[in-house]
């Protein structure tokens, strides 16, 4: 029996979602890219996104969607659209302040911004990315 998205992703929000103050999805995205499972911090976050796409956060959440998954396509060598991943990421979270819902928002802009100059210096065909140095984002309880 295959479970159904929603399933897999409450079930993710039961086991990474430790919320500190905020929403499980939110945090559950962090425990997960931590974890380097880029995939289902996608999708943690945005069962959130669809059920508020019309806040204020929205667009910070669509942005670290994005972030998520430039590194899914790096994992899998699609260097290119990861590359235009982080390029989206990068418009979504750019009006939003340095410091933000509990992260430096800054570093994540900072990191965006590294990954592309990395795969366009590398003429896309030279992946940033390892498991060994994969990045950190850690939330401000």
């Amino acid at each position: 029996m295959t479970l159904k998205k929603s399933d897999k992703v409450a079930k993710l929000v039961e086991t990474h979602g430790h919320s500190g103050g905020y929403n499980p999805h939110y945090t559950g995205y962090f425990n997960c890219f931590n974890q380097q499972l880029y995939y289902e911090a996608h999708d943690v976050l945005e069962a959130l996104w669809l059920k508020d796409r019309r806040s204020p956060e929205a667009a910070f959440y669509q942005g670290l969607i994005q972030v998520a998954g430039g590194f899914v396509h790096l994992q899998k060598e699609r260097l290119a659209p990861a590359s235009r991943l982080f390029a989206l990421a990068l418009k979504n979270l750019e009006p939003y302040p340095s410091l933000y819902a509990g992260l430096d928002l800054e570093g994540v802009r900072q990191l965006c911004r590294h990954q592309r100059e990395a795969l366009e210096a590398g003429g896309f065909r030279k992946n940033p990315w390892s498991p060994e140095q994969a990045p950190i984002l850690n939330l401000n309880h």
